[in-house]
């Protein structure tokens, strides 16, 4: 198994890799979290989704969650040290959303454990606040986020720092403009602008550095994404020309394959190329499946958060997943804390098949430590596997925010 083989090299190259890691993000900015989706086939691991405004801290172990507080006390306080009291968490406006809102009382009480005073916020004026409920019946008090001088008040304070839980995926440009205060993830990075394929460009320049590092072939570790741009689901030639594409990438990875001695049938997914929430993904196996696609397909290939249309997609290498615990199809999600690993869990699916997209409704969340992992015999953590995937990601998240210019206002490196 592949896992197997990078744990070992990993740990062999353990000394080499950090001071790689620490060499290539000396310069760089992290946002205050991040997530990723990883799928490990046997012959592959590689993360297939990388998550900016993460949205499952609550599915994080316990011990991970006690861990995570030093985490974002380290990173606060190293990354802005004119912080002394007030930070807002802006999150996003579905209020109706019980399991969204126990991720947003989990980030809040590990920034208050962190040593601030906390208030969530939405991106909209209003009088007075709401009043939300999580799934697990905690109560939070949501205020208005009302722009002032090129700053927000919330409930009469201006904060210092301004934590993002709204991925920006709809229009907030007029609530946006003129703004100058602190923000992390800066909203530049939300999904109106940020494009999947910049972030796997990244990633898979990385990861062949990190493959040369511990020895192994880069091909296991990378993952193939080609943008399409221009697409319009409704017209026939467009859906026709993503076919082609489709066959095209599909023969190219059948030759990889072949000469690389990986056995299993390529496969493909099609993806809204600014999507989040497991929205606008199709999974396809030849170009022909595309121009027969049921209305139930093109209403996927529809549908995006915020309700603005698709108009550009990746085609994306599909990885299936080894992983299956009592009798459900399974896949690691990991989560971070700026460049240090905090938690994580395995997202399961009952409905689901090896090769299907997790991230979708009736999926659960069961447990899977970084606590946990860390004993090994070697004292190598075999946490690193998919930990060092979900580095490497972060460094590509990282590199994104660089080459786009992305400024990470009040940051101190």
């Amino acid at each position: 198994m592949i896992q197997e083989l990078i744990h070992n090299q990993i740990c062999k190259n353990l000394k080499a890799l950090e001071a790689w890691y620490e060499k290539t993000g000396g310069s760089l900015a992290f946002p205050i979290y991040s997530s990723f989706d990883i799928r490990d086939s046997g012959s592959k691991a590689c993360p297939v989704d990388a998550n900016i405004f993460p949205a499952g801290f609550n599915n994080i172990c316990d011990v991970d969650k006690e861990n995570s507080i030093e985490l974002m006390k380290q990173y606060l306080t190293s990354h802005y040290p004119q912080l002394k009291k007030f930070v807002v968490l802006l999150t996003e406006e579905h209020t109706q959303n019980a399991y969204y809102w126990e991720n947003v009382y989990t980030i809040k009480k590990l920034i208050e454990s962190s040593g601030f005073q906390v208030k969530v916020a939405i991106p909209r004026e209003f009088e007075g606040s709401l009043d939300v409920k999580s799934i697990h019946e905690n109560e939070l008090k949501v205020y208005s986020a009302n722009k002032k001088n090129g700053s927000i008040i919330v409930d009469g304070q201006e904060p210092e720092l301004v934590v993002n839980n709204n991925d920006f995926s709809s229009d907030y440009s007029n609530w946006i403009e003129g703004l100058n205060v602190p923000m992390n993830p800066p909203f530049q990075l939300g999904w109106y602008w940020r494009r999947k394929e910049d972030f796997f460009k990244q990633y898979n320049i990385l990861v062949e550095e990190f493959a040369r590092i511990i020895d192994v072939p880069k091909i296991v570790l990378q993952l193939k994404t080609l943008p399409f741009k221009n697409f319009n689901i409704n017209d026939e030639a467009s859906r026709k020309e993503l076919g082609n594409r489709v066959d095209e990438f599909l023969s190219d990875l059948e030759r990889e394959y072949k000469e690389s001695g990986i056995s299993t049938k390529p496969f493909a997914f099609v993806k809204n190329s600014s999507g989040t929430y497991g929205l606008g993904v199709v999974k396809v196996n030849s170009g022909s499946e595309i121009l027969e696609w049921s209305y139930k397909s093109r209403k996927k290939m529809k549908a995006a958060k915020g309700g603005g249309g698709i108009n550009e997609v990746i085609i994306q290498e599909g990885i299936p997943t080894k992983y299956q615990t009592e009798n459900e199809i399974a896949e690691p999600a990991i989560y971070l804390i700026g460049k240090k690993l905090a938690g994580g869990f395995l997202r399961t699916h009952s409905k689901k098949g090896p090769d299907d997209n997790l991230n979708s409704p009736g999926a659960v969340y069961k447990r899977l430590c970084v606590s946990d992992l860390n004993v090994d015999l070697t004292r190598c953590p075999s946490e690193n596997v998919y930990g060092w995937l979900a580095k490497i990601g972060v460094l590509a998240i990282a590199i994104e925010a660089r080459e786009a210019k992305v400024k990470f206002m009040g940051y101190q490196f």
